[in-house]
Parts: structure tokens; sequence; C-alpha cells
């Protein structure tokens, strides 16, 4: 009897990463499949969704229990029988602990991560990319860190790299590269591109400039329009390009200026207001960030973040934290 119970949901989760990994799929349909799915073989979320006394037959996406984004704290988060092939861990301190996201298939994180960024900008083979990440090298068990890495693999260049406090060296080589016919990626943490870019100025505007977000109180907090005018000056660009990610998601979204993120193909943003956590609000209004991501389909893809958020059809644009929310790396300050 178990094992038939085992290959019936295997058979039921192979259905659903065949069609993920196509990229050939209706998302709502999709992510309703996904919740039946996880409903019945995520111990976790099934207790959480039978305290919440949520409808078995949810209409819409917003009637779908979000999991709160704590529990990655606290629990493990994962949906079936399996050994991980990672396990992805939050910069957090040991005040409050680390999330820790259970990753069964490391191929379906490397092709979305991949089919996320080539969709928003070019192929990964035209750019060099230069990685100053410091803290996150630190900590260790990074999905950012994971995820770059790969991404410079897929580069082909010699030259993409990770940097720590190296910042002379990094100018050194943001020289030199400038001759070449690569367009360069520059993606850093908040605190430590404004380190950067006050040591050394440079002209990048015909590069990128990648803000992945966080202080990590390193430096005072300063909301987003602060940190992209010192960073736009100090090198010389007209727009700073942004990163949402964070470890208890596989999927990401990409902001090319100002702060405006476009939702991807396996992500969709719900704004719900924050007194009511069971009322979505339209377009415009500010509320918690609640993130369907169809890549989470091995742990849970409903989850209430803690961030403060504002939604534009298909685009939207983070505010900050809410007031309960552990200071974290991934977002600035909602001020």
């Amino acid at each position: 009897m178990h094992r038939k119970i085992f290959m019936t949901m295997e058979y039921e989760r192979q259905k659903i990463v065949d069609k993920l990994l196509s990229g050939s799929y209706n998302f709502e349909e999709m992510a309703f499949e996904i919740y039946y799915f996880q409903l019945k073989n995520n111990p976790v979320y099934q207790e959480f969704c039978r305290h919440l006394g949520s409808p078995k037959h949810p209409g819409k996406l917003s009637e779908i229990p979000f999991l709160p984004v704590r529990f990655f704290k606290t629990h493990p988060i994962q949906t079936g029988d399996f050994s991980p092939e990672m396990i992805f861990k939050s910069s957090g301190t040991t005040d409050t602990g680390r999330s820790r996201h259970i990753v069964r298939s490391r191929k379906i994180y490397d092709i979305v991560s991949t089919r996320i960024f080539e969709s928003a900008y070019e192929d990964l083979d035209e750019f060099i990319l230069l990685a100053l990440l410091p803290s996150y090298m630190e900590q260790g068990d990074s999905s950012l860190i994971y995820m770059i890495r790969r991404f410079m693999i897929q580069t082909g260049n010699s030259e993409s790299q990770f940097y720590r406090y190296d910042f002379d060296q990094l100018a050194k080589d943001l020289q030199n590269y400038f001759a070449g016919s690569k367009k360069i990626i520059l993606w850093g943490v908040t605190y430590a591109l404004l380190d950067f870019a006050e040591k050394h100025q440079f002209d990048m505007k015909d590069h990128i400039v990648m803000e992945t977000g966080g202080m990590k109180g390193r430096r005072k907090e300063l909301i987003r329009e602060e940190v992209h005018s010192i960073l736009k000056e100090n090198l010389h660009c007209e727009k700073i390009h942004s990163e949402y990610g964070m470890t208890e998601l596989l999927s990401q979204c990409y902001s090319s200026g100002e702060g405006i993120f476009q939702m991807s193909a396996s992500m969709k943003i719900l704004s719900f207001d924050i007194t009511d956590p069971l009322t979505v609000l339209p377009d415009g209004q500010s509320g918690r960030c609640h993130v369907i991501d169809l890549a989470n389909m091995d742990s849970c893809s409903f989850i209430a973040t803690d961030d403060v958020c504002r939604t534009y059809g298909q685009e939207f644009e983070i505010l900050g934290r809410t007031d309960s929310a552990d200071v974290r790396g991934c977002n600035l300050m909602y001020l």
C-alpha cells in the first residue's frame, strides 16, 4: 500500500516537473495543481491549512492558504519523502536563527533561475559577471552564491569571479574588462556596493549594476531612492538594477530600474491587507507580500513573506518590511 501511494505521488510530481521545466503551462492551473499536491503530501502545510480552516476547493489563487515564511526557520518544509540534494540557509543571525530551504532537485533551480535571468536580460554568455557578495560568502549555504556561481560557469568567461572586500582588485579588473566586447554585470549586496562606489568611481553607463539589497548591520539603513542615487552618481549609470529573491524561494524577479520588478514566469506576487491576512488588495495599494513560486513544488509554493509590496498588473515594488519582521539582507527598510 505504501509503495502504491509513493508511486502515485511520484507520478503526480513528475507531471508537474515536466510542465515546469518545459516552460509551457498556464500559471493559474499549475498553481492549483501544485496546491492540491502539496496539501496531500506536505505534512506541515497540511496541518497549517487544517488549523486555518481553509476551503478544500479554493476558487481563486488568493483563497489558497499562504504559509508564513518564518515556518522555514522552525519546521522542515518538505513535500514528499526524499533526501535533499541541497539545503540552502538564510543569512540570519544566531539570535534569530536561519531559514532552511530543503531542495530536492538542483536541476529545477538551475533551469528555472537561468530561464528567468535570460528572459529578463540576454543569454549569460554575453556577460562578464563580477559578484561583490562578501557577507553571503562568509555565511555559507547561500542560494544566491550557488545561483551566481552557476551563472558564472554559464558565461563561459574566466574573468567572471567573486570578490570579498578586495575593492582595489575589483577596480583594476573593471578597468581591464571595459576594453573588451562583453557587457559587465557588477552584482553586489547593497552595503558593499556603497563601500566600493565611495572608494572607486567608474563610468558604468554601458554596463549593469545589480543590487540585491541589504545593509546587514554594516551601514545605516537607507531607503531605496537614497541608495540608488549614491550608486548612480558614483558609478555614472542611468539606472540601478535589482534582484528580488530569498532563501525560501527558488524563483527570482528582476528590476531594470526604479525598483519596479517584473513578475517572472514561475512567480506571482499578491498584496494582502497587513491587518487582515485573508483580504487581497487591488493594484496600487500597499500590503504584505504573498508569493506563489511554482519552482517551490518540493517545499511550499505559497508563502506569506515579511515584505511590504505594491502590485501593478505584472509588476510590483518592494516597499520594505513589516514592523514585526526580522531585519534581513534581502530588502531595504520601509520608511
